[in-house]
């Protein structure tokens, strides 16, 4: 594929305010699908590299009222993360909201990366776009890392990622890893991208899934996880999780 640079997909696709639809596959169907990918499509290239390494540290109170609002399908739920690039040593503070008809509000701050395992120094950011839940005491409580290829499609101006090498693991140190699944996800402005229709046409229909709240609730399963159960039974109930402490193989 052609490559894209990172400002160039900004401009074209930046999509803060969009539509996400997520799958999880098999890893070689997910390699099989970017062999029928329209020859326009576009891959994101920084530096030679078309690949990268994220890190995602996820913060929520005591009782994990983020997790909770989510498992109950709230209205006014929301999620806090650190998001590094460790490629690049670039982090951000991100606050992700519900938008209008299904869609996703994301808001980011850049942040230090030493900064990555706490919100003091954005914490009037976080508070200024939570509303009713500002103020709230929050802790890191899951870590995810993951290798992702990002993919711009010209028809559109949509975009879609591909996320391999799935590890997550929680305040207690417990570990789950995935590296037989992908998760690709579209984002759009609304309506179905040409990447969606190839997943349909394959027989895969989007999947719920939060890298947050469907690891936790695989990690930790006295959790509630109605929203997810189809998917932590089909892709996540192999393995029992185990305790480790650190993710030594991806870091």
């Amino acid at each position: 594929m052609n490559p894209i640079s990172l400002a160039e997909l900004v401009d074209k696709a930046e999509l803060q305010t969009r539509v996400d639809r997520k799958y999880v596959l098999p890893v070689a169907d997910a390699q099989a699908l970017l062999g029928r990918l329209d020859p326009s499509t576009r891959v994101l290239q920084i530096d030679g590299r078309r690949r990268f390494r994220y890190q995602s540290i996820y913060f929520d109170t005591p009782d994990l009222v983020s997790f909770r609002l989510a498992a109950l399908r709230r209205r006014h739920r929301f999620k806090i993360r650190t998001r590094s690039y460790l490629d690049s040593g670039c982090c951000w503070l991100e606050v992700k909201t519900p938008g209008i008809r299904g869609g996703t509000i994301k808001n980011r701050l850049p942040y230090q990366p030493d900064d990555r395992n706490t919100l003091v120094p954005g914490r009037s950011f976080v508070d200024g776009l939570l509303g009713a839940q500002a103020g709230l005491t929050f802790a890191p409580t899951l870590t995810t890392h993951y290798l992702r290829s990002t993919f711009y499609l010209p028809a559109g101006h949509t975009r879609a990622t591909l996320d391999v090498d799935l590890a997550w693991e929680d305040a207690d140190g417990r570990r789950l890893q995935r590296p037989h699944l992908a998760v690709v996800e579209t984002k759009t402005g609304g309506g179905a991208s040409a990447i969606d229709r190839l997943l349909w046409a394959g027989g895969h229909r989007p999947a719920t899934i939060s890298k947050y709240a469907t690891g936790l609730a695989a990690l930790r399963p006295e959790l509630p996880d109605a929203p997810w159960r189809r998917t932590l039974r089909r892709h996540f109930a192999a393995e029992a999780p185990v305790a480790a402490a650190a993710l030594s193989r991806v870091a």
